[in-house]
């Protein structure tokens, strides 16, 4: 039926109730229709767009905790704060590495006292802490624990910068993210940007580098030397590697303190047995400087683990022992470490074995 056909007054007469609810009820559905297809093709654009969503709630979230009030942050401020540690909530420091003496000596002189004491070095650019800081040394010897116990020490905020959370599949994305990070750093210094393994993220720049990937190098390095302008900027970046030789030249120049955190000594190690070994269960008997003796050529992280077996050694004899006669786990003695040293020894030749293997192949 054509619009002129119908009666003048069936187009003047007001909506029945049952008329005006069918309406609403369509004009509901339509909008309902068209608020799941939208989300539905905004989904599919950006499949990414839940995480970006949850990572700004645990932004908000970290930024009350640590005491950030007032502060606007942008979207991509908040992909960066999603990845903020809160200082108070970090369980390590100064106590909880051995061995390392020397390292947290010069560490409290030339990165934490100059921010604690800001006062004794303001008329001195000379004393200013320094900007980069780099970590280097065989893997499991303490670096990402001393990164973690320096900013507890200090009391310094920290963004623990993974470079998967710079990059992004829409182009000029990975550089806005870049600058997030230092505008944020600013916005809540004083704040210790980590970077693990941070070769394979600032390593030597070739020819063969995507274009992405190079540009966002270029405008790091740019923007940290943006820090290096501000005298009274609070903005420090560690970074932690066991391939410095892989590091890009111009990222070694802007970490002018270096650490070589090498493998303890047998004096270190034996600090480092005390440290694992003081909360458990030891018998007086135990000798940690022979055991330090025997250990040549561990990490610190392998004594962990070796002094872990140790401990389980106990465990087993308790399962299997009789429950009348054994009513509680046993204490470690000097055989059990022994044991676990030998095991911990042909697990190293295996792994080194095998890595020799697959160099030949």
């Amino acid at each position: 039926m054509v619009l002129k056909e119908l009666p003048v007054e069936n187009l003047s007469r007001p909506l029945s109730r049952n008329e005006l609810i069918g309406l609403l009820f369509r004009l509901s559905l339509f909008g309902a229709v068209t608020f799941v297809t939208i989300r539905w093709m905004l989904d599919a654009i950006d499949p990414t767009r839940k995480q970006k969503m949850e990572a700004q709630k645990q932004a908000e979230k970290l930024m009350r905790k640590i005491g950030v009030k007032n502060v606007k942050l942008s979207e991509y401020e908040m992909s960066i704060a999603a990845h903020l540690v809160d200082p108070l909530s970090m369980h390590m420091s100064w106590g909880d590495v051995a061995g390392l003496d020397d390292v947290i000596m010069e560490l409290k002189e030339t990165v934490i006292l100059p921010v604690q004491k800001k006062h004794l070095f303001e008329n001195s650019r000379l004393l200013q802490p320094p900007k980069g800081v780099l970590l280097h040394g065989p893997p499991g010897c303490g670096k990402t624990l001393i990164a973690k116990a320096t900013a507890k020490e200090a009391g310094f905020r920290f963004i623990n910068l993974q470079p998967s959370t710079l990059t992004d599949k829409w182009y000029g994305e990975s550089q806005k993210l870049t600058n997030a990070v230092f505008t944020l750093a600013m916005k809540i210094q004083p704040v210790i940007i980590f970077i693990d393994e941070i070769d394979s993220f600032l390593r030597n720049r070739s020819s063969s580098d995507h274009e992405a990937t190079a540009m966002m190098k270029a405008q790091f390095m740019s923007l940290w030397d943006g820090l290096d302008t501000d005298y009274n900027c609070q903005v420090i970046i560690m970074g932690a590697t066991n391939r410095p030789q892989d590091l890009d030249s111009a990222i070694l120049r802007r970490m002018p303190t270096r650490f070589h955190i090498n493998q303890p000594s047998a004096r270190q190690r034996e600090q480092i047995l005390h440290l694992i070994l003081e909360n458990e269960s030891v018998e007086s008997s135990v000798d940690l400087k022979e055991v330090a003796k025997e250990t040549e050529g561990f990490s610190g992280s392998d004594l962990r683990e070796m002094c872990r077996d140790a401990a389980l050694l106990c465990v087993r004899d308790f399962i299997h022992s009789d429950d009348s006669v054994c009513e509680s786990i046993r204490s470690i003695c000097q055989a059990d470490l022994r044991t676990s040293v030998s095991k911990m020894k042909k697990s190293k030749t295996l792994g080194n074995v095998a890595l020799l293997h697959v160099a030949l192949d």
